[in-house]
């Protein structure tokens, strides 16, 4: 199959952050839970996210998380789980790349792999991303 490429723009609607050790120290863990919604080649009107972040610093750091997506890739119908790893800086800069979870894609996007990632600057509203991907059997 051959690989297509696509892009579009994510907003986070929910962004909940808890501390998992002291506040005042570092390095230091905290979870979050975030909803997504993205539109263009990725459809999905809100995703389910869950990251585990480790602080350096009160604003660098490094990130790590699962995120549930189910709508449409291209107009094919379905739900696929991606893996994210990223980094912040003390600009507010994130960058973040992830890869389909093997084996996780339904419906149309049964066989889905791909890999793709975005870089959000602090203050965007739209966040682009790329996604590379091919659907083939499972």
């Amino acid at each position: 199959m051959p690989v297509t490429e696509t892009a579009g723009h994510f907003t986070f609607a929910d962004w909940k952050e808890n501390p998992v050790s002291p506040e005042d120290v570092f390095p230091r863990l905290a979870h979050a839970t975030v909803v997504n919604a993205f539109s263009g080649g990725v459809e999905a009107e809100a995703t389910v996210c869950d990251y585990t972040i480790a602080y350096d610093t009160a604003v660098t750091g490094v990130f790590a998380g699962l995120e549930l997506v189910t709508g449409r890739v291209d107009g094919r119908s379905g739900a696929f789980v991606l893996e994210e790893r990223g980094r912040f800086a003390d600009d507010g800069t994130v960058h973040c790349t992830f890869e389909v979870v093997e084996g996780s894609g339904t419906g149309e996007l049964t066989g889905l792999r791909g890999t793709g990632g975005f870089t959000y600057r602090h203050g965007e509203t739209k966040v682009p991303y790329t996604f590379a991907y091919e659907v083939g059997r499972a």
